[in-house]
């Protein structure tokens, strides 16, 4: 059974990771102690993610964003890209993400009242580079903002309606990289092309990013 009383340090932290093949730097390490220690205690008042001790939130849910950086340094994206992380939700995989990846903008959107105050409560304890949270709706924040080099989505909705909610959003060669649990489909919709996949596992589970760019 999960020990929800225990607290994360940086010290267990970085052995754990170490352990999971991750070393991390000390600034990753107390930037995500941070962040694990904040949604375990938030996580116990509203349920904001499924698993309650920080290791397992850090074996089953974190490493995403651990790969996932790796994922994105190995895309052709601009020096200082737009990126949005619609339905960021928790902040899974963004925040674990932007420690270790810190590209451009990122800007967490989730239309959630209390997810968006829980993203707001880490940041403001731990701001991280170029990185904010937007509440509202992923229509209402795209109109106002310049188009996007770099869309992450994952669980937000089906691909191939996020794809066609995006297309105007995104730059000429912007990119849409999905998380997903399935490989790549063959057959992609009208107007865009795959740049990129990744197979990986997590848990024993396989897991897979897709980079879809507009063609």
């Amino acid at each position: 059974m999960p020990n929800t009383d225990s607290t994360c340090t940086p010290e267990s932290l970085g052995a754990f990771c170490a352990q999971l093949g991750f070393p991390l730097a000390s600034s990753a390490l107390v930037s995500l102690t941070t962040y694990l220690n904040l949604l375990v205690k938030w996580n116990r008042a509203m349920n904001l993610v499924g698993r309650e001790d920080w290791e397992d939130i850090v074996a089953t849910l974190v490493a995403d964003s651990f790969f996932l950086a790796d994922f994105l340094a190995g895309l052709p994206l601009p020096q200082a890209p737009q990126c949005w992380d619609l339905g960021a939700g928790a902040g899974l995989p963004g925040l674990p993400l932007r420690m270790l990846w810190q590209k451009g903008t990122y800007t967490l959107v989730e239309a959630r009242e209390k997810r968006a105050l829980f993203l707001r409560a880490f940041l403001a304890a731990y701001p991280l580079p170029g990185t904010e949270v937007f509440h509202g709706r992923a229509e209402e924040f795209m109109a106002r903002r310049p188009l996007a080099d770099l869309i992450i989505s994952r669980a937000f909705m089906p691909w191939k309606s996020l794809l066609a909610l995006v297309d105007e959003y995104t730059t000429p060669q912007g990119l849409c990289v999905f998380l997903t649990l399935e490989s790549l489909p063959p057959i992609l919709p009208q107007g865009w092309t795959a740049t990129e996949e990744k197979r990986y596992t997590i848990a024993s589970a396989t897991r897979f990013f897709w980079a879809l760019r507009k063609m």
